[in-house]
């Protein structure tokens, strides 16, 4: 596996970003984004993750850990749904489903909907429900579990 320095030069490149565009946008001299590439330096963790986002991908990827480049939802630290956000996205699935199905011909760019069709509606209202409660838990944090600082 390629070093942390390699993959950060790569992906700044990749980028087309300058040594000194970086630096500028972390607030740091492009001295250290060299002594980065160099693999003389390892950025503290705040730079880290900054440069991890930046580039769209995980920090293991940028540190020479794993070869998985890309944060797709599969390696995201995301909320996890409960058994009661389930059954909330179901219900509501259901009744949205059973709306649907009651009308007399649903059309989609002039044709209409079959029963596969409507299957892939389905999963894909599903995984836009799924989505909202998951952004919703990300956004609405109480108040005892937020950190006081």
């Amino acid at each position: 596996m390629a070093t942390f320095g390699e993959r950060f030069k790569q992906l700044r490149l990749q980028r087309g970003l300058t040594q000194d565009k970086l630096a500028s946008s972390f607030s740091l001299n492009k001295s250290s984004i060299s002594r980065y590439e160099k693999d003389s330096q390892v950025p503290e963790n705040p730079a880290l993750q900054g440069f991890a986002d930046l580039f769209e991908v995980s920090m293991d990827y940028l540190l020479g850990r794993s070869d998985v480049r890309n944060v797709g939802p599969e390696n995201q630290y995301e909320p996890i749904l409960t058994q009661k956000n389930e059954r909330d996205i179901g219900k509501l699935l259901n009744k949205t489903l059973e709306m649907i199905k009651s009308q007399d011909a649903i059309m989609l760019d002039g044709d209409i909907l079959d029963e596969e069709d409507l299957e892939i509606l389905a999963k894909s209202i599903k995984a836009g429900l799924e989505y909202a409660k998951i952004s919703n838990k990300k956004k609405y944090t109480p108040k005892k579990y937020r950190n006081s600082k």
